[in-house]
Order: C-alpha cells, then sequence, then structure tokens
C-alpha cells in the first residue's frame, strides 16, 4: 500500500505559466525597488538595526514600574486605576507565545510598518521619491524610536493605531464609510493604550468636516472611537465602580501645576490645603518626578493619590490653579516646547527616567516589588518563560554607541515641525527654490500637522514634558514636512467643454 506524505512546503512550480508567473512577481518587486531605491535602501537599514537590537537584548527592555504594571494587567486581566491598561490586551493576545522577543519583534514591525504608511502616503501625493524618503528616515533611523520598540510599553502600539487611522482618512479619494468606522475603532482603542490621544477623535472628526466627507462618515469616526472607549469604561466601572479610564487625570494635572502654584494666589478651600506645597516653586521638582516623591501629599490624600476621591480634589485643585495664575501655566507649556528643541538631552524629569530610554552594556535590574498581586520578576518570567534580562554581545555595544551619535536633534525636531506647515504652503523647484503661501484646497492636508502638535502639546499640558512623549509626534511631523514638498493637484478637465464666449474686440483695434 501506497502511503501519501502531506507537503509541508509549496509544490515546485512545474509548468511554463507557473514559473512566468514566479518571474513576473519578482520582477514586479525588482522593479518596485529598483524605482524607489532610496526608500528600499532605508527600510533596509531601519530592518537591520531593529535586528541588531533583537540579536543584542533578547526578550525586551522595560522601562520604571510602567512596564511591570503592563505585564502584570496582562497576567490577571483588569484595568488598572493608575494608567489606561489597553496595551495589556495586545500583550493578552501574544501571551500564549510565551516570549517577549515576539512582542519586541511584533513591535518593531510595527516602527517599519509606520515608516511604509508614510512614504505611500506621501507618494500618493505627487512627492517626489526624494522626499518621501527622507521623510521616513526620523522614524527608520532613530535610535530613540528602535529602543522604545524593544521596550514593553503602549507607546509603539499607539503611534501604530494613530498612523493606521489617518493613513485610511488621508488615502486619496473619498473614504468609504467602513474605512472611516475603521479608523474610529483603532483611534479609540489608541485612546484605551494611552490616554494622551483623547483630542485625537477632535483632530479626525474637524477633519471630516472641514473637508465635506458628508454626514455617514461624521457617524462613523464618532461611533468608531466611541465603542472601545464605553467598552473599556464599562470594564473600569466594573471593577471599581467609576466609569472612567482612569483615576489618575487629577494626579498628573496636580503634578503639572505644582510649577508654578502658589496657594497664596489660588486661595483653596479647606478640602483641597493638604495639596499646597511648602517649597517655593523655583525649589520644586520637575512634576515627572514630583508626583512620585511628594509623601506629604500622597499619603494625605483619602484613598492614597490614585483614587475617585482623590482624581477629584487634585482635579478641581489644578483648574483653580491654571485659572488663577494663566500665565505661569502658559510659561511651563512654553519651556516644555523649549525642551522639545534644544540640542541635548537633559536629566528631565530625572536621570534614571532618561537611562531607562538608552540601550546599555549591563542587563537591567527589576525590582522585586509587588504589583497587581505579584513582583515583576515573577510576571515577567510567568510571560517569557526565559530570564530577566539579558545581553548578548557584541550586538549591545553596537546599539548603545549607535544611539550616542544617531538620534533626532532637537534642532532637526523643530526644523521637521516648520516645515510641516505643508497644508498652507508648497515648496517648489522651478527657477530655484519657491515657496508659494496659497493654501491648496485639492492638495494635502493639514490634518498631519494639527495632530503632531496637539499630540506634542497635550501631555505637556496635562502632566509634564517627556522625550519618550515627543515620538508619537514625529510620524504625523514627517508626514505633514513631506507633504509640503507634493506637487499641486491636477483638476480634472471635463469631458465635454463648452466652448467658452469669444472675446471682445477692443474697438481700437477691429478691422
Amino acid at each position: 500500500m501506497q502511503v501519501q506524505v502531506p507537503r509541508l512546503w509549496p509544490p515546485r512550480v512545474s509548468t511554463a505559466a507557473g514559473r512566468i508567473g514566479q518571474l513576473t512577481r519578482y520582477g514586479r518587486l525588482r522593479a518596485w525597488v529598483m524605482a524607489n531605491r532610496l526608500f528600499a535602501l532605508a527600510l533596509a537599514a531601519g530592518t537591520i538595526l531593529r535586528l541588531v537590537a533583537v540579536l543584542g537584548y533578547p526578550g525586551a527592555l522595560y522601562f520604571a514600574g510602567d512596564s511591570y504594571y503592563y505585564l502584570g494587567a496582562a497576567l490577571r486581566l483588569t484595568p488598572d486605576r493608575s494608567k489606561s491598561t489597553g496595551y495589556s490586551l495586545f500583550l493578552r493576545v501574544l501571551e500564549p507565545f510565551h516570549s517577549l522577543t515576539m512582542v519586541t519583534i511584533v513591535q518593531h514591525l510595527m516602527g517599519l510598518a509606520i515608516a511604509v504608511v508614510i512614504y505611500a502616503l506621501l507618494r500618493r501625493a505627487r512627492v517626489p521619491r526624494l522626499w518621501a524618503a527622507v521623510a521616513t528616515l526620523p522614524v527608520l533611523l532613530n535610535s530613540f524610536q528602535v529602543e522604545l520598540e524593544h521596550m514593553v510599553m503602549a507607546d509603539t502600539l499607539f503611534m501604530f493605531l494613530l498612523v493606521t487611522a489617518a493613513a485610511l482618512l488621508l488615502w486619496p479619494g473619498r473614504p468609504s464609510w467602513w474605512a472611516v468606522l475603521l479608523a474610529g475603532l483603532l483611534t479609540g482603542y489608541a485612546i484605551t493604550v494611552w490616554t494622551g490621544g483623547l483630542l485625537m477623535p477632535f483632530v479626525f472628526a474637524g477633519f471630516l468636516i472641514i473637508r465635506r466627507k458628508g454626514w455617514r462618515s461624521l457617524a462613523a469616526i464618532v461611533a468608531g472611537c466611541a465603542v472601545p472607549v464605553v467598552a473599556y469604561g464599562l470594564w473600569f466601572h466594573s471593577q471599581t465602580g467609576d466609569y472612567n479610564l482612569t483615576d489618575s487625570g487629577g494626579f498628573y494635572l496636580w503634578g503639572r501645576v505644582s510649577s508654578f502654584a502658589e496657594c497664596s494666589r489660588i486661595n483653596p478651600p479647606a478640602d483641597e490645603r493638604i495639596l499646597c506645597l511648602s517649597q517655593p516653586p523655583s525649589r520644586r521638582e520637575p512634576p515627572g518626578d514630583l508626583v512620585w516623591h511628594e509623601p506629604q501629599v500622597t499619603q494625605a490624600l483619602p484613598g492614597g493619590p490614585v483614587s475617585a476621591k482623590s482624581n477629584a480634589l487634585m482635579e478641581n485643585f489644578a483648574v483653580r490653579a491654571i485659572e488663577a495664575q494663566p500665565l505661569s501655566y502658559a510659561h511651563v507649556i512654553f519651556d516644555g516646547l523649549v525642551l522639545a528643541v534644544e540640542p541635548v538631552h537633559h536629566p528631565y524629569p530625572s536621570v534614571g527616567t532618561v537611562y531607562d530610554y538608552y540601550f546599555h552594556t549591563k542587563p537591567q535590574t527589576v525590582p522585586d516589588s509587588s504589583i497587581l498581586g505579584s513582583t515583576a520578576p515573577q510576571d515577567i518570567r510567568a510571560y517569557g518563560h526565559a530570564s530577566i534580562s539579558r545581553v548578548v554581545e557584541p550586538f549591545a555595544r553596537a546599539m548603545a554607541a549607535y544611539q550616542r551619535v544617531f538620534w533626532l536633534y532637537g534642532p532637526l525636531f523643530g526644523l521637521i515641525m516648520i516645515l510641516g506647515l505643508g497644508g498652507f504652503v508648497r515648496i517648489t523647484r522651478r527657477d530655484g527654490w519657491r515657496v508659494s503661501t496659497q493654501r491648496r484646497r485639492d492638495g494635502p492636508s493639514m490634518m498631519p500637522w494639527v495632530a503632531a502638535v496637539v499630540l506634542l502639546v497635550t501631555p505637556i499640558a496635562i502632566a509634564d514634558f517627556d522625550y519618550r512623549y515627543l515620538l508619537p509626534v514625529v510620524p504625523f511631523a514627517c508626514l505633514a514636512a513631506g507633504l509640503a514638498f507634493a506637487a499641486p493637484a491636477i483638476r480634472p478637465v471635463p469631458k465635454n467643454p463648452q466652448p467658452s464666449a469669444p472675446e471682445a474686440v477692443p474697438a481700437a483695434r477691429r478691422p
């Protein structure tokens, strides 16, 4: 009896038509690479860079306490009062693989996909290949972007979701209602991943209104955004009794106003006076560090610093401070924007925070502290089934050396933001460089630049400046900057144009 063994690989192509089909596919790929060789080279460099990171740091890297909270919430699926845990749902999906290396590989692929989306959108907008490829470099080759993708942190997923949603809306042509609905679902989920994106639904909805996409599109974006947010709020309520995403908004906003708040000017009610700080504003720590090292406040609050009562109390105090000292509030936001464009990285908000943003040549030390009913080392072993932290040479040393040189310097980031005004100006090269300030109604959209500004200012305004918060801004800023080099839109010519009336001939020229 003859036993048939199933094939575990595709059968060999034996027909001439099959071989021609394969050659055609390879030929098309080769033709595309040759036609877009600059971007293909940049994409290959970005891929190699991420491969070196995976080889040098098996598993993942961790940031302070956030990474451990995300892992704990993924293993014991539950919402957290201090931060939204939509990212933990993503980790839960990958948990059956029991590999943190798998998590980092998926996140690296997201980073590469973001660059591909930027390039595709720019080429569809008739941006020259050179400038479209250059616009992807701050995503592909920025060492801090690669390091963030290698961390158990929500930022990469947050970026990928928003960039994908924007691409669905910006793709040339009128987006169908289901594409807009999908963009809304991605945006709503992004909010549950990181609440710093709370204003993005308004940016996308405003884009649809200005571009007159119709009421169906507007209803689709609203419904899409609402579904994940409402579902998460209901889940949060089932565990905490509060309809919210977190109970920490007031906590971070109080930290923000701690930069300038003076109770002698605010005159808060008696129950809020425990939030007054005794040190003068000039001697206080940055908000991103102060909120974790201010026991006189955190121990005195009802229910601790992160609870429904404390959240309302701190939020009310912060609003009073902003109303009493609006210029001071504007000043601290401006200071954060200045930090974003300075040529060096300062140890802000603390040395320990910035330390975690770098590749190092020694394994990380994970604290043995209790988190959501377990400890960080136990959760890392339970999720990844491997050692807590490993470093492999020479790959780790290569990444650490690369990061010290190749990153998005502040002045370059500022230049990209300035060039991002591509919805109002067009940069062309005809008899030298020329800048036209006439807005192109049919040309590229201002939406990417507005999104970049919103993502840049929002965290500074509600929490504090942090170098990590700049990275979600970069894809939108680069997309907006690239659109400044887009060719003007070509208006369609009617098939049967009506003959125009004959031009009147001046009397002096009549025969």
